[in-house]
């Protein structure tokens, strides 16, 4: 799915019209009809962050879809090297593999977190 054909039908789900919507979000809804239509590109992400927030939309999702990498996403991958490479190795994953993974990581980083606190009693 665009990014365009996914706001157009969260702007619906909510029983917004355009107009109604860009005067929440702050933009010109002749500017929102061209992106709904995919005449424009899709927005920057602060007003994307806008459009999830007013649509009660998934950030994650319309950020994927706009081809734009959350900025504390970037943070994470410039951490060390290794970040990006685990990024590279995982790209072929199904989302099961994927969930399996970040739930992985989630026990490690509680066990980390348990460790730190009986290392400091």
């Amino acid at each position: 799915m665009e990014f365009g054909e996914r706001l157009r039908k969260l702007r619906h789900q909510k029983g917004l019209n355009q107009r109604e919507l860009a005067d929440e979000v702050d933009i010109d809804f002749t500017y929102l009809s061209k992106i709904e239509t995919g005449k424009m590109s899709p927005p920057s992400q602060d007003t994307i962050r806008k459009l999830a927030e007013v649509l009660g939309a998934d950030l994650d999702e319309l950020l994927v879809l706009a081809g734009r990498v959350p900025d504390d996403v970037k943070e994470v991958v410039t951490q060390s090297r290794e970040h990006p490479a685990f990024l590279r190795e995982i790209k072929d994953l199904g989302e099961e593999e994927l969930e399996e993974l970040r739930q992985k990581a989630k026990e490690i980083r509680e066990k980390r977190g348990q460790k730190s606190s009986s290392d400091s009693n």
